[in-house]
């Protein structure tokens, strides 16, 4: 693991010094991931990796042909960027509240996504308005392995769990989603500061990485007059 980080973050390191010296003029695109896996004898996970730094730096942007975008009030949250960044880059007046941050086991979960190891991180997190109330809930797990093994101990990084799996080599590649409508429950209801049985959305994600390895889990509870999920589609429009 160590090798691979190191190869994606010189990858990066170069590519970024490249873009801020004007080598890809502005507004560009890079060359293509086959050119680049020539280019620097990588493979196309740490091509990939080495792009997620990039997009994390704001210095590309990434844009899948297919997939799911969700929006606050509107404007698009940036996946990659992570909620908290893209919602406080849009000036919004919401706070983001920690509510649990630990090393935990579920063997359920672990079963579902595959996982050798039980071991996951946990972190809850709720986000309010000035009033106190919350517009949404949600519940992250990432496999406690490699590099991420001690994250609960060192803390994350810049306060951005999507900052520290890149700086960890864990980038999303693809994700797979369950979207319901749901009554919160009496003790969600509690912490978000909302009226049991209220709608809410209810969204599963699995994020995997070039290679089909879990990155993240992740249950979000969204209010829905605030948050919406908009669709992409293929040709034909099919999903």
């Amino acid at each position: 693991m160590p090798g691979q980080v190191h190869k994606h973050h010189r990858v990066a390191r170069v590519l970024a010094e490249e873009i801020r010296t004007g080598v890809h003029a502005d507004g560009s695109k890079l060359p293509g991931e086959h050119a680049l896996r020539e280019r620097f004898g990588v493979s196309r996970t740490t091509v990939r990796q080495a792009l997620g730094l990039l997009g994390e730096q704001g210095l590309i942007e990434t844009h899948a042909g297919i997939g799911s975008i969700v929006t606050f009030d509107g404007a698009p949250l940036d996946q990659h960027l992570g909620w908290t960044r893209a919602l406080a880059a849009q000036g919004t007046e919401l706070t983001t509240q920690t509510l649990r941050f630990e090393r935990i086991r579920d063997a359920a979960l672990a079963a579902e996504l595959g996982l050798e190891s039980d071991e996951f991180i946990a972190l809850d997190r709720v986000r309010r308005q000035p009033d106190g109330q919350g517009v949404s809930l949600e519940f992250s797990r990432v496999p406690a392995v490699g590099p991420l093994a001690d994250l609960v101990e060192r803390g994350l990084d810049g306060g951005s769990l999507d900052q520290t799996l890149a700086a960890a080599g864990r980038v999303r590649d693809s994700g797979d989603a369950h979207i319901a409508v749901a009554g919160l429950d009496d003790g969600d209801a509690a912490t978000l500061h909302r009226s049991p049985g209220e709608s809410f959305l209810r969204v599963a994600q699995v994020f995997r990485d070039a290679d089909g390895g879990v990155v993240e889990q992740v249950t979000s509870l969204l209010d829905p007059s605030r948050f919406q999920l908009h669709i992409r589609t293929g040709r034909g429009g099919q999903p």
